[in-house]
């Protein structure tokens, strides 16, 4: 397991991620040629609509290996594994990094030469760093007209407030651009085109004397770096002495495992330079499953049986990354195909045999695995046992959710799992005939299952099915893949803005529910607080008297409770930003059951909300729009216009980049306005940001 590389490709859009993702499946002999993204040729761009577009979509794994050509690394085996999983780069995907990044060790963020450090760049930076993840970066397009690898370098330590630690730089600049110069070992690396083939060659030469001043002072700075962290280098380094390459290997890896700094190389991916050092690099620098502390959890609130004892559960717990430990793993992604329901799984812990029984702590269930796969984007090779460390794809798992723990049945745990932003955009779908009901109800239900981000409700005053998704192009995709991919004639909507509810003050509602039902009384009595808490999206559900009410009953309140927050008072939309606390309640022993407590918790809830002054909130973006400076006036006065906030603007060569923040409703077929104010020159990037309350309507 120690030469296991759980890896990551994470960056803004057209950064070079799948492009390099193809280059070292090329070099690592997975491919035998090279897919181009821009032909639709990309292995990992396996959608149609990611060929069409030549954007990834969806994350998509593969394992590769390696045995590194440069850098000779002391007492490791010879050849590395690397479970890969390339990142969509659009933030209306931006689920797919998050539910990836919780289950890597590792990543590499791809960053333009031209472009630096992009919106979304910083974005997927801050998520790995949420998960503590260690990272290289690789400045891609070096070869680019206005490329500027310590410009980059630059804008990383501002932007994403990391130590940027080059131990590479470019050799040659644009369209001279031949290869890199290897700080550690202090050589050149230079890449060579072989005839009739599409792949580079490299050798390994002298530093030209042109560059030989530059690459010691880059040289100075790495050392001076690692010193800073690793107190064993600073009598070397003030003494002048030679530090040893082996040793100098040692600090850079230690020093990125701590997260305090990002080791930098370069080079082009689409012209092949500098990819052979990355997959060295991933080899020497990145973590394997043995470097990691052991993964915490939790154990479950499980009945006895089980196997928990009851002063052991909801309290920590712990499994080392180790094939001798009891199974465990997270399900963080799931699919539909025409084969049937995938789930894929980091297994942390223990072995998973193909037949075998694992228990879901969430749902109480155990359920048995049928097939497992290693997976090739969409490819699948058979496997009849996947052990601790590895990505693995199963069949089997039909009743559980992305996030959701499964583990040996008798010794269970449950991991953190992660959290998706709500959607911004929606639109009304329905079908074009009654014959394709139940199409679309299927396709809906598939797409919703597989894609957190992605939600479907029936309108209750109009019974219109709507959809709602994290911007324009996410749902224009879902649009296609169920006309196309799923064969449903549909009519489609034009995208609305998702608005959200909330209260503006404390306000105390009373449920009573006091009736007979059939031959049995019902009866249950409760008194719930609602309160603004904008600290927290999602409302929150407390409970003050436990004591008061039946332990049994609480579960049914609470559920009751989160679902009569779902439709506001003002126009149906959900409530956020509030916290409920179960303030008061009576019960009777005799006639007080579930249904009783179900529906007094949701009239105490309509009490409250039919005395509370609510408003609506609409949903706000962070901008970065990029323009050329002689359009950025005309650029300004229409964001102005569309109520946009501006904060900032950064020179970016000859460009500006304007910065602030913009109702999601005024940016919708803002694609096609930025076009024809810049020529064709100028792009935009818009991500989540916050809610603020909607103006009047007229």
């Amino acid at each position: 397991m120690k030469n296991f590389r759980n890896i990551g490709i994470i960056a803004h859009i057209d950064a070079g991620k799948t492009t390099l993702t193809e280059r070292i499946l090329f070099y690592t002999g997975k491919e035998h040629t090279i897919g181009q993204v821009d032909d639709g040729t990309a292995t990992m761009d396996w959608m149609e609509e990611e060929q069409k577009r030549g954007i990834t979509i969806t994350s998509a794994a593969t394992t590769a290996y390696w045995t590194p050509k440069i850098i000779r690394l002391p007492d490791q085996e010879p050849k590395y594994r690397f479970n890969i999983i390339d990142t969509p780069g659009h933030v209306d995907f931006t689920a797919e990094v998050e539910r990836s990044l919780r289950v890597l060790d590792g990543a590499i963020g791809v960053f333009c030469a031209v472009g630096g450090v992009e919106a979304q760049s910083e974005t997927v930076w801050h998520q790995a760093n949420r998960y503590h993840i260690p990272r290289l970066a690789f400045v891609n397009k070096l070869d680019r007209i206005g490329s500027d690898f310590f410009m980059v370098i630059d804008q990383m330590a501002r932007k994403l407030h990391t130590i940027p630690m080059p131990i590479q730089i470019p050799l040659g600049k644009e369209k001279d651009f031949i290869g890199v110069i290897d700080l550690v070992q202090m050589k050149a690396i230079i890449f060579e085109e072989i005839p009739d083939q599409e792949a580079r060659s490299f050798r390994i030469a002298d530093i030209p004397a042109e560059y030989s001043v530059q690459a010691q002072e880059y040289r100075h700075k790495l050392i001076e770096a690692l010193a800073d962290q690793d107190e064993s280098l600073v009598a070397s380094y003030l003494s002048g002495a030679e530090i040893d390459i082996n040793t100098l290997i040692n600090a850079i890896r230690q020093a990125a495992l701590s997260g305090k700094v990002t080791p930098v190389l370069c080079g082009t991916a689409l012209q092949n330079i500098g990819v052979q050092p990355v997959l060295d690099a991933i080899c020497a620098y990145l973590p394997s499953p043995f470097d990691l502390l052991p993964e915490e959890g939790t154990n479950p609130d499980v009945p006895e049986i089980i196997g928990t004892p009851p002063r052991l559960r909801n309290k920590p717990a712990q499994r080392k990354h180790s094939a001798d430990e009891y199974f465990s793993g997270l399900v963080f992604k799931s699919a539909t195909d025409r084969h049937g329901e995938l789930s894929y799984l980091r297994i942390y812990s223990g072995t998973l045999d193909e037949g075998s029984t694992v228990y879901n702590p969430r749902i109480d269930k155990r359920e048995r695995i049928n097939k497992i796969f290693l997976m090739h984007a969409n490819q699948r090779d058979q496997l009849k046992t996947a052990s601790a460390g590895e990505i693995i794809a199963v069949i089997g798992l039909k009743n559980t959710a992305t996030g959701d723990t499964v583990c040996d049945p008798k010794h269970p745990i449950v991991y953190e799992s992660m959290t998706f932003p709500e959607p911004v955009v929606a639109m009304a779908i329905e079908p074009k005939s009654s014959a394709d009901r139940e199409k679309l109800s299927d396709a809906l239900s598939k797409l919703a299952h597989d894609d957190p981000t992605f939600q479907v409700k029936t309108d209750e005053e109009t019974a219109q099915t709507i959809i709602s998704g994290m911007g324009e192009l996410h749902l224009e995709i879902i649009k296609n893949r169920i006309l196309k991919e799923y064969n449903v004639a549909a009519n489609v909507g034009a995208p609305q803005v998702a608005y959200k509810e909330t209260i503006t003050g404390v306000i105390q509602g009373q449920g009573t529910f006091n009736r007979k039902i059939g031959e049995k009384e019902h009866y249950a009595h409760i008194t719930v607080t609602l309160e603004p808490d904008r600290a927290h999206l999602q409302p929150s559900i407390q409970n003050q008297i436990l004591e008061k009410i039946p332990k049994q009953f609480l579960p049914f309140i609470q559920e009751s409770i989160k679902s009569s927050l779902l439709s506001g008072p003002i126009a149906g939309y959900p409530l956020i930003y509030l916290k409920a606390t179960i303030t008061g309640g009576s019960f009777d022993s005799a006639k007080s059951t579930d249904v009783a407590f179900s529906a007094a918790a949701s009239l105490a809830v309509a009490d409250a909300l039919n005395k509370a002054k609510s408003i609506t909130l609409e949903p706000i973006m962070k901008f970065e729009v990029i323009t050329p400076e002689k359009n950025m006036g005309d650029v300004i006065n229409d964001l102005n216009m569309r109520r946009g906030v501006i904060e900032s603007i950064d020179d970016s060569g000859a460009q500006k980049r304007i910065h602030g923040k913009i109702p999601i409703a005024e940016t919708f077929g803002y694609a096609t306005v930025i076009r024809s104010i810049t020529s064709g020159l100028g792009s935009f990037n818009l991500e989540p940001a916050d809610y603020r309350e909607a103006p009047k309507q007229k």
